[in-house]
């Protein structure tokens, strides 16, 4: 049998006057216009209905005896039932001899306030508008409390390996990571740098049945290219200048286990061909033997770039394309899960703080981690954290001790977005990734080696990066 859904609650206007005659002009009025209405009759009446939870809105006068005109009654009355529900909009009626502590409350979080006599058209539209406000503001906090009871079981049955997040573009990647993290299909996790993509493949072990067996990370961006398939498949003495002994390569590390292969877009053509052989056959060769090896292994990529360009371009195999990707998870930018950034920068700054110094983030501090653009992820709000800490030491965090320059404008540069299966956007990559190419050029002035370790690449994976998105050196002339 299927249980119908209960209607939504039909909220109600709750009026509270002293004057018999306003309090039946007001009940006549909205009943004339469909709006529920009811009365109360004294103070500790209207506490009693809003906390009945069934009030969207509370009409109330600002005296509520016949020789009080100060407007005290109605303040104490106010402050009592912002005490009660700090979000109830509240509607002051009043007369002029009080208006200046109408607009004093207004100050303090009332709703508006009207004269007497008041205008029944405006009334009726201010009120129709609180009370669908209310109802919004109702459900989602009942869509909160849903989200916050999921992500506490999700923790309770799971190992999130110490994941910080709110948002739920982010959620809903955490869903699928633990839905494919029992199989061994592949998984390429997709996102731009400093987002956390090598945190959610621990995620995917750490859940898989595969938890207690090697886990082996291998940057590829990191490798020079002559070294990329002696590094893999392994190599045997003398294969190549300088190998004196035989050396073991990762898939055999992770014989059993899960090999994280992370900037896969670095592997060279013939590197991606020999790493399709082993995906297909689970067989490959070390360098410089004819032997034929066997290794389960489960693979897990991670990308900063758009493979999909990539194979449209011919610098990536379609097929392996398909290989690495049967199942994606795609990263969303910081920026486009603000959620996540105030829970991250106190996580950061328990995490990182001085022994015995409890520190925080003043409202201004938060107003601009909220409004950055964060072109680094999470990286570069964890490296901004960590400088905070040391510049602020004992005190609340303050704007300038992050280092964030203010946005004059919107940025007219940001990455773009297109929605992917997880329901999170894809970023492109392209764009971020040549500012963040030319920015460390330009603080290694323009000194290769240096920018390829500012970045934590090789100095030969940046080359070819800089190749590939049409980024030249400039050629200074001599002194």
């Amino acid at each position: 049998m299927v249980s119908e859904a209960k209607p939504p609650m039909q909220l109600k206007v709750l009026v509270f006057d002293d004057q018999a005659t306003v309090v039946d002009a007001l009940s006549i009025l909205f009943d004339v216009h469909d709006i529920p209405v009811v009365t109360a009759n004294t103070r500790s009446d209207v506490l009693r209905l809003i906390a009945g939870g069934e009030i969207g809105a509370v009409i109330q006068d600002m005296n509520f005896s016949s020789h009080e005109t100060s407007g005290e009654e109605g303040i104490a009355l106010f402050r009592r039932i912002r005490q009660a529900d700090a979000r109830m909009p509240v509607l002051l009626i009043t007369a002029w001899a009080s208006l200046e502590t109408a607009v004093r409350l207004i100050k303090e979080g009332a709703t508006d306030y009207m004269a007497k006599p008041w205008d029944d058209d405006r009334l009726v539209h201010t009120v129709r508008n609180l009370l669908e406000m209310r109802r919004l503001q109702l459900e989602n906090d009942r869509f909160a409390g849903e989200r916050a009871r999921a992500r506490e079981a999700i923790a309770d049955a799971h190992d999130l390996c110490g994941l910080v997040y709110e948002s739920d573009a982010m959620h809903r990647v955490l869903e699928i990571a633990l839905n494919v993290a029992d199989s061994d299909a592949p998984v390429l996790v997709s996102g731009p740098s400093g987002a956390g993509k090598e945190k959610i493949a621990e995620i995917v072990l750490a859940n898989s049945p595969r938890r207690e067996e090697p886990f082996v990370r291998v940057n590829l961006g990191a490798l020079p290219e002559n070294l990329m398939e002696a590094e893999l498949f392994g190599a045997e003495a003398g294969a190549f200048t300088g190998a004196e002994k035989r050396r073991e390569g990762r898939f055999e590390a992770a014989d059993g286990g899960t090999l994280f292969l992370d900037e896969i877009d670095s592997l060279s053509l013939a590197g991606q061909v020999k790493l399709l052989r082993v995906l297909q056959s689970g067989e490959f060769q070390r360098l410089g033997s004819s032997t034929n090896r066997r290794a389960d292994v489960r693979i897990i990529s991670a990308t900063n770039a758009d493979l999909e360009a990539a194979v449209a371009e011919g610098r990536f195999r379609e097929d392996l394309y398909y290989r690495l990707n049967v199942i994606e998870l795609r990263i969303p930018p910081l920026a486009a899960r603000r959620d996540d950034v105030l829970p991250l920068a106190r996580h950061f700054l328990k995490t990182f703080a001085i022994e015995g110094a409890v520190l925080s983030l003043t409202r201004q501090t938060e107003s601009r981690l909220r409004a950055h653009d964060w072109p680094g992820n999470v990286r570069e709000l964890e490296n901004r954290c960590r400088r905070a800490i040391l510049v602020a030491r004992d005190r609340p965090i303050e704007e300038g001790d992050l280092d964030i320059e203010p946005t004059a404008t919107p940025s007219t540069d940001r990455e773009k977005e297109t929605p992917g299966p997880a329901g999170a956007p894809h970023p492109s990559g392209v764009t971020g990734e040549r500012r963040r190419i030319e920015e460390a050029l330009v603080r290694s002035d323009g000194v290769v080696a240096r920018a390829a370790e500012d970045l934590g690449l090789s100095r030969q994976a940046l080359y070819r990066r800089m190749s590939r998105l049409g980024i030249e050196l400039e050629r200074r002339p001599r002194p």
